[in-house]
Formats: C-alpha cells, structure tokens, sequence
C-alpha cells in the first residue's frame, strides 16, 4: 500500500487516454458499459453512486457486496476520530520524573514517556533534551525509562503480509516512536546511497537519522543493471543492500525498524549526551511512568485538524493505526487496536450506521481481513458530509489533477486537464489485486454526488484498473438522470 512516494512515469498517460471514451453525458447505461472492461474478467466489482443531499441513489452495482478495501478504511478510521477524538485532539510526549533536583544533580528516575505521537522526530526529541537541560540538569542519578505502555505491545496489524514487514508502510506500531522525516514515517530510517563514479566500488550508505541502532550489510556496488534492493531481515535491524547502482546516481529509501521504542531510546541517549546530560543509571525499556512522577516537559502534536492532511494526502499507515489505538486508550482506556474498532462501531452506530456489515481490524487498511463494501463507505461519506468538522476532513482528501503534493496527493497525476481536476475529492487504496476510490464529485449542473468503486481479484496489473476508476469519475462529472 505504498502511496506517499510513487514514481510515476508513462503509465499515467495511458490512464488519462483511457478517459477519452467517456460521453459528453453520463446515464447509468454508461457506467453498465464501463464495468464490462475485459481488465475486470473474473473480479468482483462494487460500485455506487449517490446524491450527496438527499442520500438517494443513483446507480448501484454489487451495493451490498463487502470486498476488501485497502486505503479506503483510512475514510472511516479518520472520520471516527474526528468524532471520537475531536479536531483538537493533541498526541503527546512527556518528559518526567519522580526525584527531586538539587543544582544540576536530579535524583530520581527521567521517563520518556510516549502518548503514541507518529510525528515525533529526531529534532523533537533533541528539543526536548534541550529544555531538560535548560533547567540547570547536568546529571541523572537513576534511571533512564522508556515508556511506551500508552499502547499495546502488538507492533503489527492482524494478517499483515510478511513481506510488508520492511516497508516504510508496514512499520511497527508503538506509543513511542519517531519519524525521519515530514510525512511522518513513524518507525522508519531514511537510508540514502550513493553510487560514486567508479564502477564496481561499494556505493556510500547515510542512515536518518543518524543512528548505530540499525547495522549495514552493504554488498551494493557502484555500474550498470539497475537492481540495487535495500531489505531489513526479519526480527533485526540487519540492513541488507545489495546489487547494483548507476554511477553518479543516487537512490533513497525509506526501511522500518525492528522495535521502534529502542531507536528512541537510542536517539534520545544521543540528545542527552550532546546536552551534556550523563545519566548515571540504566537504560530500562518498556516500564510504565509512576502516578507520582512529574512531567518536566512536555511535547504536543499538531491538532487532530491539521494531522489528517498529511494521513489522508499521502495515505499514511502508521498514522491510521496511532488514532485506532487513541481512540481505543481514550473510549476503553486501552490502547488496542481492539479497543480502536470497538469505538469506530460506536462511532458508525451515533450516526445512524450498522458497525455489523463491516469488518474492521486494522486503521489503516493493510489487512485482508478488513471488509467494507461501496453503500458503507457512501454511506459513510454522506454521514461526514453532516459533522461540523467535515470541512477539515473533506480538504484533507486528495485532489485530483492538482501537482501540489500536499493538495493532490494520491491523486495528483490523475485525471489532470479534464472536468474532474480540482474537482474530484477522493481517498485511493492499492494492494495487489485490490483497487479502491471512493469520495465527493460534482457533476455538471453543480450537484455534489458521492461515490465509492471497490474492485478485487483481478489479475491484470493496477493501471488499466485505474484508468476505469478515472473514467467512472468523469462519467460523474457529466451525471444526467
């Protein structure tokens, strides 16, 4: 499910030549027309199509049929903790204690405690060695504690595939963790080579941010083939680089870490040290902060409001799983993805939706057992449509058509130069065989519709999928009873 970081190349001009069939006006013989695409042989196809003011529809297709989604769950999780949340909503990590400082001697136990924030990053955990230290602390006299117990020890979602595992969008999931960089790629390191001029050298390896908690097995060589392949082996942080790069060329990569808690611990000993903070006891991972303890400092997100753009633009994963487990710690106190479904239900059930013709077991929609069909997610969609929130929520969708990463996003090489830019409010989801999008359209008499197509089981590659995805859109561009 990997969105965020997409080279695009020549395809994209066959998925917009594809839309050159569309007629100047839509019925719902055209879209009957457009699912007899030969790419769709032998899949499963839900489709449905519905006015976003009076909820009535307009074509249907397998309405009822629940398929897995991929990115689409993105669409309720989000929406649920908008509600359950609220826009204001502020992830946190603290700094505390439960000694007593005398000058620059504090006596007592430091906890680094972590309330599940995904856009902690290096420079924030610095910053708040930083203001340890401008309090006049130069030693610990105890104990340093890593506190990650806000959420759950489970670091993956249900049924994630193996061979995600080292993926920037499969990293580990926990309560203290820490990005590299500003899509907040929680539980990740950039790892960027470099080929130098001379064939057959070893390529140069920087690891972001700067870290020994990963090791290097590097056997990438500097000539031609264009096979270079970056791996992290299973249950280490064992980067494996091999094959080779172009000389002069560089190539960045974005690889999670085993037990994302532990690069914490060892970048925030980093941020100590060059505070010139010595602590003189242990390292202790995983302990909870004691009731007594006293926050020293403390670091807030962003609000709920603002994070969702970057979640829902780029399709974060990471993020999605965060709020499944907020919402779990605040509604049940129980910082599980459990927890986080069982509010998302309550959620869908204020609104008038049934939590029962669903399955739901992850944020973020990596799983295959998640299942939602086309009338949830548009029933969804006209249910935000009512929430005093929903202006956030809807802006935060990618756009289509638009080259602004952070407006487009998913979206932003689709469909461009046709009446669904600028147009075309959606969420896209992507996994081998599973295609997805689903949101808002406005149609040629100024009329806002909302629609979700959820395609499975076929076997041709994602492309022609997507280009039938892009002329159901412009159909609905020129909607006409």
């Amino acid at each position: 499910m990997q969105f965020g970081k997409w080279i695009y190349t020549g395809t994209m001009l066959f998925l917009l030549g594809g839309c050159a069939s569309v007629s100047p006006t839509s019925t719902p013989a055209s879209l009957d027309q457009l699912l007899t695409d030969p790419a769709l042989n032998g899949a499963t196809v839900s489709l449905m199509v519905r006015d976003a003011r009076s909820g009535s529809t307009l074509y249907q297709h397998n309405p009822r049929t629940r398929l897995i989604p991929a990115s689409n769950l993105k669409l309720l999780t989000t929406a649920a903790a908008m509600d359950v949340l609220g826009p204001q909503y502020r992830f946190s990590t603290q700094l505390l204690s439960n000694g007593t400082q005398q000058g620059e001697r504090l006596s007592g136990n430091v906890y680094l405690r972590g309330l599940g924030d995904p856009t902690m990053q290096f420079a924030d955990y610095q910053a708040l060695a930083a203001q340890l230290a401008a309090q006049g602390v130069r030693q610990v006299q105890g104990d340093l504690v890593f506190d990650d117990t806000w959420f759950d020890a489970e670091r993956l979602g249900v049924d994630w595939a193996q061979d995600d595992e080292s993926t920037y969008y499969g990293a580990q999931i926990s309560a203290l963790t820490v990005s590299p960089n500003t899509d907040f790629d929680a539980g990740t390191v950039l790892v960027t080579a470099k080929a130098p001029a001379t064939v057959g050298q070893p390529v140069s390896v920087v690891v972001s941010p700067p870290t020994d908690y990963v090791q290097l097995s590097n056997r990438a060589v500097s000539g031609s083939g264009n096979n270079y392949g970056l791996t992290r082996q299973h249950g280490t942080n064992l980067l494996q680089l091999t094959g080779a790069l172009a000389p002069g060329k560089q190539n960045r990569q974005w690889v999670s870490v085993w037990e994302p808690t532990q690069l914490v611990a060892n970048l925030f000993e980093q941020a100590l040290a060059q505070q010139g903070i010595k602590v003189m006891g242990k390292r202790v991972m995983g302990a909870a902060s004691p009731a007594t303890a006293k926050v020293l400092v403390e670091h807030p997100s962003a609000p709920l409001q603002e994070l969702i753009t970057p979640l829902l633009k780029l399709s974060n994963n990471n993020m999605s799983e965060a709020l499944l487990k907020a919402m779990g710690r605040k509604t049940a106190n129980a910082g599980t993805a459990q927890a986080g479904v069982a509010a998302v239900a309550d959620f869908m059930r204020r609104q008038g939706l049934d939590p029962l013709t669903v399955s739901q077991v992850d944020g973020s929609g990596l799983s295959r057992r998640n299942l939602v069909s086309s009338q949830n997610l548009t029933d969804l969609l006209l249910a935000t449509a009512r929430q005093p929130w929903f202006d956030a929520w809807y802006n935060a969708l990618p756009i289509a058509g638009n080259s602004d990463r952070m407006t487009g996003g998913s979206l932003r090489y689709r469909l461009r130069g046709t009446a669904a830019e600028n147009n075309l409010h959606a969420k896209t989801g992507s996994m081998a065989g599973v295609s997805s999008l689903s949101g808002y359209i406005t149609d040629a008499e100024g009329r806002r519709l909302v629609f979700s197509i959820i395609s499975n089981n076929y076997v041709s590659d994602a492309a022609p999928i997507r280009a039938l995805e892009n002329r159901v859109a412009l159909a609905l561009t020129q909607w006409h009873d």
